[in-house]
């Protein structure tokens, strides 16, 4: 039997800090691409493995195997379907027979259904006797009904469930819910950390850092641009090609993608402007800051404008005009001496 993938360095100090602190429920919080599922799924194979050691489950037994294979009868995943069916979990006989059947799509929320589920799974025996584990995921995804079912089993959980919640907007959790877990803020790994690990992916060094650093830092976002394939190749030449008024450098994305791009860039050529260091591009993609020191109150009228822009970036009249607008918008922002 083959051992799971090494968890990330930063994850793997994570689960040697909580896999012995007590509690039965746990909110992990933090914003995206800091690894909340993976570090879920970690303390959840733990707390269900046969032999675990004090740096978490030994991955090899039977316990372990079960969650590799998605096929755990003690562990109960708890996401919007659309993110189940990309992870490799199985849906409920019904949901997977109702999209199968054309009657709906899958859903891009938590329903309550699944949290019935979760009610009537937390009664039962544990089949292995390691207990039971509830692991939700993105814990902000649940809607009212969904959350509030899910908060009666938090006030009264049987003897031996645990739950792990992991958010990446944990702000938008009911109150009452984020009271009755045991908290945790996830850890930003070090730069030389993230570069490493994403080289282990199999990122070539030279990608590594635009990576990175389109991702503000964060290592699980920054491999997902890599696989979208956006990056990096577009964000070394975005800057140029937006001042000469090229706007096929965005017809790749669609309009809220690139207005994330945008808001980025805006952000660190306001930072050049003000003498401070970019954050999500390498300097040298950059202009010198010596020319936009005139354009600051260019770039902050572009920062509001991208601002508006983005309330209706996912559902815009036209996509292709409005990539033409952004870009049209950048020139000018971008006109440098």
């Amino acid at each position: 039997m083959q051992h799971p993938a090494a968890p990330a360095p930063w994850i793997e100090r994570q689960i040697r800090q909580l896999v012995d602190r007590r509690g039965h429920a746990w909110l992990l919080q933090g914003p995206t691409g800091l690894g909340q599922y993976p570090l879920a799924l970690a303390l959840a194979r733990n707390w269900l493995c046969e032999q675990p050691g004090p740096g978490g489950a030994c991955g090899v037994c039977p316990s372990c195997h079960a969650i590799e294979v998605r096929a755990h009868a003690d562990l109960a995943v708890l996401m919007p379907e659309t993110l189940m069916i990309e992870l490799g979990w199985p849906l409920s006989e019904k949901a997977q027979g109702d999209i199968d059947d054309k009657k709906r799509k899958p859903s891009r929320e938590i329903r309550v259904e699944g949290l019935r589920d979760v009610v009537e799974f937390a009664q039962r025996t544990s089949a292995r006797g390691r207990g039971k584990v509830v692991l939700v995921y993105p814990a902000e995804r649940m809607n009212a009904i969904a959350a509030n079912t899910l908060l009666k089993t938090l006030e009264e959980p049987a003897g031996d469930v645990k739950f792990v919640l992991a958010s990446e907007s944990a702000h938008q959790l009911l109150p009452t819910i984020r009271s009755r877990c045991q908290l945790h803020t996830m850890q930003w790994p070090t730069a030389t950390e993230a570069l490493a690990w994403l080289q282990g992916q199999g990122v070539v060094a030279a990608d590594a850092e635009r990576l990175l650093r389109a991702a503000g830092g964060r290592p699980d976002d920054a491999l997902a641009y890599l696989q979208s394939g956006r990056i990096p190749s577009l964000w070394a030449r975005l800057p140029a090609a937006l001042a000469q008024g090229d706007a096929s450098v965005l017809a790749s994305l669609t309009p809220a993608q690139a207005i994330e791009a945008l808001q980025k860039l805006c952000h660190d050529l306001l930072l050049l402007a003000s003498g401070a260091e970019p954050r999500f591009f390498v300097p040298a993609d950059l202009p010198p800051p010596g020319a936009l020191a005139a354009r600051y109150k260019a770039l902050s009228d572009w920062s509001k404008a991208l601002s508006k822009s983005a309330r209706t970036a996912d559902h815009p009249f036209n996509p292709g005009l409005m990539l033409e607008a952004l870009a049209s918008d950048a020139r000018r922002a971008l006109h440098l001496p």
